[in-house]
């Protein structure tokens, strides 16, 4: 990934003898972002996992017992302190996204202003730096942090100013970052029971509820688009009605308006319930043990047609940020035929992403960096052979800075433009004609070598 470049002074007598006398200045420049609709980066991020349980630990405990370092959060919930290692097995092993979960009040200031701690943001940049190098797509979320969202209702202007904080610093700190990265406005928990109980049979308070979920995603959109970069084009994720499936096709749920028209919206698959979180029997209802019955396909296949129906076909992509399910007091079988059946189902409607929840020792395994269920990990190798169309990406020119198709001293003086600061390059990585992911004069030493050899 191209997150800088360095620049090299030219000598005053080279750059006369070459392309004319100038001194140059250091410039940074951000990864282009590529001419592709989120319908088709969406259906390039193929098959996806989440990093749970990691940034997205919290409790007043870790602060009050840790050692104050960002770490202490990434451990608390189980999981090893993250390696270069282990972001690069999701790859190694069929992965194409990557899904960080962050709760970024962790460590954040208490004076008001919502600052987030320096040394967390540089760690989950960290993370991503890493994710991005080894190819993956990466969504960066607002996570579940200790449910001050949950009193928007009643402290409306304090919330979301928060709110505003955390996406105002968070889009400023990436704004350079290329296409590969997401931004997903939050997690499960826009939709206030405590305004419109679902379950209820009434519409008391739907409105208002549905309300403030629309309004929460177009703050985040507005303050994304204008925070400057490349975020003005950034793909973003909308977070659905408490990601439900149902509430997000519901009529009162409104995609935000998008100057750029580069959103997509999240759900989740945690259906049913009691085979997915239950473990043992609960006064809501009695843990399942197995999953497939007809039934059980036949409301997967519902699902899925809905949200086909209510986004894909009207030109909207989702995401399903989360499924999955957990394995304990779970037939083996049941919990590799739910995963692998919703991974299919999502994949075979075309324009949905699948992104499989996981923690420690759940999935995958943080410590060999491999897939513990390698029945499982063929049966989505599998799906992702059958229905990834990963079309080869197109031949670079390399030196035809200016993308005009063809290499001549045009893109010599663009390279020799850009180096002086006057003008950006049309094409970065074809004007990187030694590929070292960076733009100095001995590129346009090479480009020059590379004219005379051609004409």
């Amino acid at each position: 990934m191209f997150k800088k470049i360095i620049s090299t002074s030219l000598s005053a007598a080279f750059a006369a003898s070459l392309i004319g006398s100038a001194s140059a200045a250091d410039i940074s420049a951000a990864p282009a972002m590529r001419d592709m609709t989120t319908m088709e980066i969406i259906s390039d991020m193929g098959i996806g996992i989440n990093l749970g349980n990691t940034f997205e630990s919290s409790g007043d405990w870790i602060e009050q017992w840790g050692d104050g370092t960002p770490n202490a959060y990434e451990t608390a919930w189980g999981s090893p302190t993250v390696t270069e290692d282990l972001i690069k097995g999701y790859a190694a092993e069929g992965f194409d996204s990557l899904r960080i979960p962050v709760a970024w009040s962790n460590m954040m200031s208490k004076d008001g202003s919502y600052t987030i701690s320096d040394k967390y943001m540089a760690r989950v940049k960290q993370v991503t730096d890493w994710a991005l190098d080894a190819d993956l797509y990466v969504i960066v979320n607002l996570h579940w942090d200790g449910g001050w969202l949950e009193k928007l209702p009643t402290d409306h202007d304090n919330v979301m100013k928060k709110y505003n904080a955390i996406w105002t610093q968070v889009s400023d700190e990436f704004k350079d970052y290329g296409d590969k990265l997401i931004f997903e406005s939050q997690n499960e928990e826009l939709g206030w029971n405590d305004v419109w109980n679902q379950w209820s049979g009434s519409t008391n308070g739907k409105a208002e509820s549905f309300g403030y979920v629309n309004e929460v995603n177009q703050s985040f959109v507005d303050i994304v688009r204008n925070s400057g970069g490349n975020n003005a084009q950034r793909h973003l994720l909308i977070s659905g009605y408490n990601t439900s499936i149902d509430l997000t096709c519901d009529p009162l749920f409104k995609m935000p308006a998008d100057p750029a028209n580069r959103c997509a919206v999240s759900v989740h698959y945690y259906t049913p319930s009691t085979f997915t979180i239950l473990t043992e029997d609960a006064d809501w209802g009695k843990s399942a043990y197995t999953w497939g019955s007809d039934a059980e396909l036949a409301e997967l296949k519902q699902q899925m047609d809905l949200v086909k129906s209510t986004f894909v076909d009207k030109g909207i992509p989702v995401i399903i940020g989360e499924y999955g399910a957990t394995k304990d007091n779970k037939e083996p079988e049941s919990v590799r035929r739910y995963l692998t059946s919703v991974c299919e189902a999502a994949l075979s409607r075309g324009g949905i992403c699948p992104v499989m929840w996981d923690v420690t020792d759940l999935h995958y395994d943080r410590k060999t960096y491999k897939m513990k269920d390698t029945e499982l990990h063929t049966n989505l190798l599998a799906l992702k052979e059958k229905y990834v169309n990963k079309e080869p990406a197109p031949s670079k020119l390399m030196g035809d800075a200016n993308k005009d198709g063809a290499v001549n001293v045009a893109d010599l003086i663009m390279v020799q433009q850009f180096l002086l600061g006057n003008t950006e390059l049309t094409d970065w990585e074809a004007a990187d004609v030694i590929e070292d992911s960076i733009i100095d004069i001995y590129d346009m030493i090479l480009l020059r070598k590379m004219l005379i050899v051609n004409h």
